[in-house]
């Protein structure tokens, strides 16, 4: 665990990292403080009518008894396995288990339908899933073995670890394919230890007395799984497994209160529907998000509903938890998403690769970070493009002030309009400070004149009405507290937003979506009409 330091800097430069030759996650998690503290707490079960308390000595018993199962099965070091369930004890125990054998561990989201798990259970490889019973309907007609740990009769006892080295293969997590077809980004075993500095700093160090994680995120997500799942056992922090096929705000009030929830990561959009809702929630310790910028509003938001500054923190399924803010340690200011996390090396790249203090450019991760993948599954060509030199590029666009990196937008989000490169981040961020706006997407249209113009498309907040005066005066609010050129050129007003299951804008449906309106506008003017 870190140690408190007086200041970020101290924090920084005391830091090292400590990995051992031989290291197995599934000891890390669960097995060797199963061994010294059998009866600690380990997951808060809230998935039945009724809370269930498991300890280590529970955790580790089934994770045991599944990976002799497995084992006598054919699962051998190297084969990938699928877990294909939502949050529940037995999900944790499946990947401790597959660790265990030596094997990968392929998470997957059970609302994807066919033809999502077709791909990646034809690009993993994966020999065997690990689902419940809900899920073993759904993959009937796939002719891999299916295993449903609440129908078997499984041995408890000790099973034997595999021997594995920190750069061992242990979890092959797909990425949510928000700019092209999903990959699958390989982890070894270390993967868990490069998570923990993050998770400790963007929950104002993770592990005081009295702490217990939730996320309403899926495990089958690395914010998931190596955000709160695993390093909340792995720092001894007890776990809530709750399901919440639909996230609301009353269900989550439910959770937090039944699971005496004191640490909570929360996706932006899960942020935003609280807002939305009114909800106020004192006696939380630390709320952390990632995943989209939250902006001042969401954060002004925070400290009156929650008590507290909500940390953001940032990262990707190729190199997670890379950087965060510490409100125990420093200044949270908008629009910035924290600083580099001890361990960590981050900058900002101009065109020609070179590291850049006052520029706008592509965020970059140092080559050897903990939480870095492997490499893509079967791809070293995705895998080379990752990469320029000693840098794990990112895609995504940010700026140095100070100390901290100031999120532009993804560079295949970034509008050129009349000479402007624009950031769509503090314009949905404007927006939303708008007493009328719940949520704000902003893409750049196809415009003869300006190349591209700035345009939203914005969901209404209960109670307001999308009509022509209201997208003036949207359009006025942005030009008054941001700046002329980054005034929408227009508002169109949707009941949603396209999402994916993590919760990030799908932009790329967006921009679909203004294309076509271009198209349209274009179509009709060669007819002599009026668009």
């Amino acid at each position: 665990m870190l140690r408190p330091a007086s200041s970020y800097r101290a924090l920084r430069d005391g830091f090292r990292w400590n990995l051992p030759p031989r290291l197995n996650m599934a000891r890390q998690a669960c097995f060797d403080r199963a061994a010294a503290e059998p009866g600690g707490l380990a997951l808060i079960d809230l998935t039945g009518e009724t809370r269930v308390d498991l300890s280590f000595g529970d955790l580790a018993g089934m994770a045991h008894g599944l990976a002799r199962h497995l084992a006598g099965a054919g699962v051998g070091p190297g084969d990938r396995v699928a877990v294909f369930r939502t949050q529940s004890p037995w999900t944790a125990a499946a990947h401790l288990a597959v660790w265990q054998l030596g094997a990968i561990s392929v998470p997957l989201f059970k609302l994807f339908g066919p033809d999502a798990l077709r791909v990646r259970l034809g690009d993993s490889g994966a020999r065997h899933v690990v689902c419940d019973a809900e899920g073993a309907g759904a993959l009937g007609g796939l002719s891999l073995p299916l295993h449903v740990p609440e129908d078997l009769t499984l041995e408890r006892a000790p099973f034997p670890i595999a021997d594995t080295g920190p750069e061992d293969p242990a979890v092959l997590i797909y990425t949510s394919g928000t700019t092209g077809a999903p990959k699958g980004a390989l982890h070894g075993h270390l993967v868990l230890t490069g998570h923990l500095p993050g998770v400790e700093v963007s929950h104002d160090y993770l592990g005081q007395p009295g702490d217990c994680l939730w996320t309403p995120a899926d495990w089958a997500w690395i914010g998931g799984l190596f955000d709160v799942l695993m390093p909340g056992l792995a720092l001894g922090v007890p776990v809530v497994a709750a399901r919440l096929p639909k996230f609301t705000s009353a269900a989550c009030l439910k959770v937090i209160r039944a699971g005496t929830v004191r640490n909570v990561f929360f996706p932006p959009t899960a942020l935003k529907m609280l807002r939305a809702d009114g909800v106020r929630l004192p006696g939380l310790r630390s709320v952390a998000s990632g995943g989209e910028p939250l902006g001042a509003q969401m954060l002004d938001w925070g400290r009156g509903a929650f008590g507290l500054t909500i940390n953001e923190f940032y990262g990707q399924t190729e190199c997670n938890m890379v950087a965060s803010s510490c409100a125990g340690l420093f200044v949270t200011r908008p629009g910035c998403i924290g600083r580099a996390v001890p361990g960590f090396e981050l900058a900002v790249l101009d065109d020609t690769g070179q590291p850049v203090a006052d520029a706008e450019g592509e965020v970059a991760v140092a080559r050897g970070a903990a939480s870095m993948m492997l490499g893509y599954w079967q791809n070293a060509a995705a895998t080379a493009e990752k990469f320029r030199g000693d840098w794990m590029l990112t895609g995504d666009r940010g700026i140095w002030d100070g100390p901290d990196l100031r999120f532009v937008g993804r560079e295949d989000d970034v509008i050129s309009s009349a000479g402007y490169r624009i950031g769509p981040s503090e314009i949905e961020d404007c927006l939303i400070r708008h007493a009328s706006v719940s949520m704000a997407a902003v893409v750049g249209k196809p415009c003869a004149l300006r190349g591209q113009a700035v345009v939203a498309y914005v969901v209404l907040s209960p109670g307001h009405t999308g009509d022509e005066a209201l997208a003036q005066a949207l359009k006025a609010h942005v030009g008054r507290n941001l700046s002329h050129h980054l005034t929408p050129r227009e508002v169109t007003f949707v009941d949603s937003l396209p999402m994916t299951v993590t919760g990030k804008i799908i932009r790329r449906a967006l921009k679909a979506r203004a294309m076509a309106e271009a198209g349209d506008a274009d179509d009709a003017l060669d007819e002599g009409k009026t668009p």
